[in-house]
C-alpha cells in the first residue's frame, strides 16, 4: 500500500483535503484547525538553526518524514479553511455568476438554438442539445425515464465520454501534422483550445472539468515525454477541484463520475484479461462490454442510494448506444461549427438527424423490454456496507488468504442481517 501510495503522490494530499471537509462538516473545527500550523511553523524554524547534522546530508532529505507530516497538516488545515469559507458562502443569498460561467452559459444557448434548423420532434431536438451540449432544460421527463431505465442515464450527463470523443476526435485530424517539437506544442495547444471550448460549451458542467482537467494533465505529460499513471492524473484532478470547490465533493455528478473513472481503471483491465482476444472485430466489443461491466460494478451502490433501482438491460443498451453516440457528438459539433455554404453541412445536418432518431428509438425500444429496470433502495449505511464487502472481497481475490474470507463473510452476515432488520420495519 505504501509504494502504491508513493506512486501517486496526489493520493494522500486528496485524502487528507477530503477529511479536512468532512471534519469541518461534521464537526465544525475551524478556529481549532489553526493549532495545526504549529508543527509546520516548528519544522520550518528548526531547519534554519544550527544543529548537527549527518555530513552531506540536509534537513530537507535527512527527516523527510517531518516535513511529509508538516505538510500533511498544512493541507489539514487549508482544507477546513476552505471549507469554512465555501460553507459561509452558501449560507449567503446565491451570487450572479462571474463573468467566465455568464459567457458559457450564453454560448452554450446560441449553440442549442442552432439545434433549432434540424428537422427533429421536440423530444429528439432536447436530447441532442441534452447529449451534446448538456443543456437539459427543455429534457421530455419521459424520455429521461427511458433513459434511465435502459441504463444509459449517463449519456445525457456530458461528462468523460463526451469529453474524450471531442478529444480524439481532434487528435485524430492533428495527427498529420509532422513529429517535430514545434507542431507538438501546436497539437497540444489546439487541442487544448477545442477541449475546454467544448467544456464551456456545456456551462462548465463539473463531469465536463473533470474530464477536460484529467485530458489536460495527460497531454501535458506526454508532451513533457514523461510517464503518465492514470490514477495519478485522476486523484491530480480531484484534488484540483476540491481545493477550487470542497462542495464538490457533494456532488452527486462528481461522486458518480470519479467513482466510474476509479472502477474503470481498477477492473477494466482485469475483466479484459479473463477473455483475452487478437481480433479487432471481436476485441472491440469485447473492450466496451468490460467498460460497462466495470462501471456499473463501482456505482451500482451509489445508484441505488441515490435511484432505488437497477438496469436489467444496461449490458445490452451501452453497446449500440456508445457507438451511436460517439459518431453523433462529433457530426454535430462540425455541423454547428461550419458554415450554412459549407459543402458537407447538408450531409452532416442529414447525418445527425438519422443519429438522433435512431439513438432514441434504440433507447425506447430498450425501456419497454419487461423487467428492463429492479428496484433496489439502498439508504447510508447500505450503501456503505455494500462497498465495504465489495473492498473485503476484492482482498481476499488479491491474496486469497484465510483470514480474509472470514472477513468478508462475517462482513456480509451483518450486511444481510440489517438489510432484514429494514425490510421488516425493526429498526
Amino acid at each position: 500500500m505504501t509504494d502504491e501510495l508513493r506512486k501517486r503522490p496526489f493520493a494522500r494530499p486528496l485524502l487528507f483535503w477530503i477529511a479536512g471537509f468532512v471534519l469541518q462538516l461534521c464537526f465544525p473545527v475551524a478556529t481549532v484547525s489553526w493549532v495545526l500550523l504549529f508543527p509546520v511553523a516548528a519544522v520550518l524554524l528548526y531547519s534554519f538553526l544550527p544543529v548537527q547534522r549527518k555530513e552531506g546530508c540536509s534537513f530537507l532529505y535527512e527527516y523527510r518524514w517531518v516535513w511529509g507530516l508538516a505538510f500533511l497538516c498544512l493541507i489539514l488545515f487549508l482544507s477546513i479553511q476552505m471549507t469554512a469559507y465555501r460553507e459561509q458562502g452558501l449560507l449567503l443569498p446565491p451570487a450572479s455568476p462571474n463573468g467566465l460561467q455568464a459567457w458559457a452559459a450564453e454560448q452554450q444557448m446560441h449553440w442549442v438554438g442552432k439545434l433549432e434548423r434540424l428537422r427533429l420532434t421536440e423530444a429528439e431536438r432536447s436530447v441532442l442539445a441534452t447529449l451534446t451540449a448538456g443543456y437539459r432544460q427543455a429534457m421530455d421527463p419521459e424520455v429521461n425515464r427511458q433513459f434511465i431505465v435502459a441504463g444509459v442515464v449517463h449519456l445525457l450527463s456530458v461528462s468523460g465520454f463526451h469529453v474524450a470523443v471531442v478529444g480524439c476526435f481532434v487528435s485524430y485530424l492533428f495527427a498529420l501534422l509532422p513529429r517535430r517539437p514545434f507542431f507538438r506544442l501546436l497539437n497540444f495547444l489546439l487541442t487544448f483550445a477545442v477541449v475546454w471550448g467544448y467544456t464551456c460549451l456545456t456551462g462548465l458542467a463539473v463531469p465536463a472539468v473533470r474530464s477536460a482537467v484529467m485530458l489536460t494533465i495527460f497531454l501535458a505529460g506526454r508532451l513533457l515525454r514523461r510517464n503518465t499513471d492514470s490514477y495519478n492524473t485522476l486523484f491530480a484532478s480531484a484534488f484540483l477541484m476540491l481545493v477550487y470547490q470542497p462542495f464538490y465533493l457533494l456532488d452527486i455528478g462528481f461522486q458518480l463520475s470519479y467513482l466510474a473513472v476509479f472502477s474503470i481503471l481498477y477492473f477494466q483491465p482485469r475483466l479484459s484479461r479473463w477473455i483475452p482476444l487478437r481480433n479487432p472485430l471481436l476485441k472491440a466489443p469485447w473492450e466496451a462490454i468490460t467498460v460497462t461491466l466495470s462501471a456499473q460494478t463501482g456505482t451500482f451502490f451509489l445508484c441505488c442510494y441515490y435511484f432505488g433501482q437497477f438496469s436489467t438491460v444496461f449490458l445490452f443498451t451501452n453497446l449500440p448506444i456508445t457507438f451511436l453516440s460517439g459518431i453523433l457528438l462529433p457530426v454535430t459539433l462540425l455541423w454547428i461549427v461550419l458554415p450554412e455554404w459549407f459543402p458537407l453541412v447538408g450531409c452532416l445536418q442529414a447525418g445527425a438527424e438519422l443519429l438522433t432518431k435512431s439513438l432514441l428509438w434504440v433507447v425506447e425500444s430498450f425501456s419497454r423490454v419487461p423487467g428492463a429496470t429492479l428496484r433496489f433502495h439502498f439508504d447510508f449505511l447500505s450503501m456503505l456496507g455494500g462497498y465495504l464487502l465489495l473492498f473485503l472481497l476484492l482482498c481476499y481475490w488479491r491474496n486469497r488468504q484465510v483470514k480474509r474470507l472470514f472477513f468478508l463473510l462475517g462482513a456480509l452476515f451483518l450486511w444481510l442481517v440489517y438489510q432484514i432488520i429494514l425490510a421488516l420495519g425493526l429498526r
